[in-house]
């Protein structure tokens, strides 16, 4: 929807819109908005594994090419001690991450595995993106790397 109603202000511009939630024992993760919410999402995620999830959307409204994809990475989490959480919530990292943590930041301290992509898990998963735009024509890839279709 994000690149639907984007597409539709610049129809002749290639729009990419993602979301990404992070999903454990049946419950979407999103952003916390309090310390308490921080705090009950490192409790859920210390010690397991959970699913980082980013669905995307790709189009280009005068063309009429539009293309999605989801991608899902596995997360393991150690086991975090109370001080550990405490001391990341104060960082204010946890903030505006989906599930309270940054693997690119200061939460890589608590990442003990990853299963799949790591840019998902940063919030775009760019080999997939890049796919798309390949196929749909908005971008070519050569010896000369990539570059934006005309």
């Amino acid at each position: 929807m994000k690149a639907r109603d984007v597409g539709k202000m610049h129809p002749d511009s290639w729009v990419l819109g993602a979301d990404t939630v992070v999903y454990i024992d049946g419950t979407l993760l999103g952003k916390p908005k309090t310390r308490e919410e921080a705090l009950d999402m490192l409790r859920r995620l210390s010690g397991q594994e959970h699913s980082v999830l980013t669905g995307f959307s790709v189009l280009n409204v005068s063309k009429i090419k539009a293309e999605r994809g989801a991608v899902e990475t596995a997360v393991k989490v150690k086991f975090l001690s109370p001080v550990e959480m405490e001391w990341y919530v104060q960082t204010g990292e946890p903030f505006d991450k989906a599930g309270a943590y940054a693997i690119q930041g200061i939460g890589s301290f608590m990442v003990e595995s990853i299963r799949g992509s790591y840019t998902n898990v940063v919030g775009l998963p760019v080999c997939e993106v890049m796919e798309v735009l390949a196929r749909l024509g908005a971008i070519t890839i050569s010896e000369f790397g990539f570059r934006i279709a005309e």
